[in-house]
């Protein structure tokens, strides 16, 4: 600063380095000052397993009626995101790296994603101390996001008009590309298939299914093998949410307990396998359930008040981020991910 330089600009100019160091010092301990409405930034690292998706036009807007929210997968604007996205696949298997090597904005936060079980988490370790929020299924994640959920049906005075699929002579049915002899559900297949006919699609049986046919063909079936891969907290996916529920088949369910299932669907709606003392017991009561219509048709009560909502495009995932973006923790920090991800 030159002694020539009039009074009152310097003034200015201390005040303006002043402010910057008093809002950067704010927003190191999570306190921002509440400005107008903006758009937020959301930038998505790398797409979830190598399928990206249009990201033109006001896509958040357009589409979910989530105002505010930039989606972009351009990485140039790193050092203007509110919040990266890091997709944990491509993390472990090495198709992708964090740019640890990038100066990161104090106000800027890093979201790890990851819709699949424990097991596949790999080592999270490495990660301790750089992610502020999670995405999960897990409902105790930052942003939960189910693979579904039961909405209730717009109230218009008269009751749900849904009709149970016409069964044909197909009481049970399972669709598995991914078969595994040690598996909990192989193994409870195998013996299951001793005592009922269960027809059986997927690569693994040299039947797969189109998009198109899968709902259709189950759909002619009383009961359907919701059958998860890995039993963990909040763990369901589309094998109960699209294979059973969308299709109209009563979910016969191994995955998490009891009581987890029923903390997010109707409770008299599937059939949980750890409530038989054996797979014969289990093939008896299906038998038994198939040929009595009204306590079947029971099953299906729910359908009277809700209906499914699935998430399935990565966009509407990414924009409930915006969603809830004014009510995360500004401060928070993942110090030990792998605990927290383990649970």
């Amino acid at each position: 600063m030159t002694a020539s330089m009039p009074l009152f600009l310097s003034a200015i100019m201390f005040l303006s380095i002043s402010s910057y160091v008093l809002h950067q010092k704010l927003a190191q301990i999570g306190i921002t000052h509440q400005h107008e409405p903006r758009n937020l930034t959301i930038l998505l690292w790398h797409w979830p397993f190598g399928r990206p998706y249009s990201l033109e036009g006001d896509v958040c807007s357009d589409e979910y009626g989530i105002s505010g929210c930039l989606l972009s997968d351009n990485t140039s604007l790193f050092p203007q995101a509110d919040v990266v996205v890091f997709h944990n696949h491509e993390l472990r298997t090495g198709r992708s790296s964090l740019p640890l090597h990038l100066p990161r904005s104090v106000s800027q936060r890093w979201l790890w994603l990851s819709l699949e079980p424990p097991v596949h988490n790999g080592n999270l370790a490495q990660y301790n101390g750089l992610f502020n929020w999670t995405m999960s299924y897990r409902g105790d994640a930052d942003i939960s996001m189910p693979y579904g959920k039961i909405v209730p049906v717009p109230h218009n005075g008269n009751s749900s008009s849904y009709v149970i699929p016409k069964k044909r002579a197909c009481l049970a049915s399972w669709v598995v590309s991914n078969y595994r002899p040690d598996h909990a559900r192989s193994q409870v297949y195998q013996s299951l298939r001793k005592y009922i006919p269960i027809e059986v699609y997927g690569h693994w049986s040299k039947r797969p299914l189109t998009d198109q046919s899968l709902i259709p063909i189950i759909g002619h079936c009383n009961f359907y093998l919701a059958f998860e891969n890995s039993v963990a907290l909040d763990y369901i996916t589309e094998k109960l949410w699209r294979n059973a529920y969308q299709a109209g088949a009563v979910p016969v369910v191994l995955g998490p307990s009891r009581a987890n299932y029923e903390a997010l669907v109707p409770p008299g709606s599937f059939i949980h396998v750890s409530d038989f003392n054996s797979t014969e017991g289990l093939a008896v009561f299906l038998q038994q359930l198939a040929t009595d219509r009204g306590r079947y048709e029971g099953y299906f009560k729910w359908r009277q008040t809700h209906r499914i909502k699935m998430y399935t495009d990565w966009r509407e995932r990414l924009c409930n981020i915006c969603a809830n973006y004014q009510r995360l923790p500004g401060n928070k920090v993942y110090y030990d991910l792998e605990a927290w991800a383990s649970r």
